[in-house]
């Protein structure tokens, strides 16, 4: 259940870099860093967030439900 949280959390993380990258695109005058830092800061967020499912995937606290999974198994 915990795992599931932090995935919550850093999805939203995520989000709210977007639009926040969305504002300093829109505000911002043209020699402003800001823009590049939420980039930076959204793809740290996505790739920890990626390393966290595939965590949860191999220690078995997450699985996979979906109906057409089990036509393979």
């Amino acid at each position: 259940m915990l795992i599931k949280l932090i995935i919550a959390g850093l999805f939203l993380a995520a989000l709210v870099s977007l639009f926040a990258g969305l504002y300093f695109l829109l505000k911002d005058q043209e020699d402003s860093t800001r823009l590049l830092t939420s980039l930076k800061f959204r793809i740290a967020i996505c790739v920890l967030l990626a390393i966290v499912i595939i965590f949860g995937f191999w220690t078995g606290q997450l699985s996979n439900q979906a109906p057409w999974g089990a036509i393979h198994r």
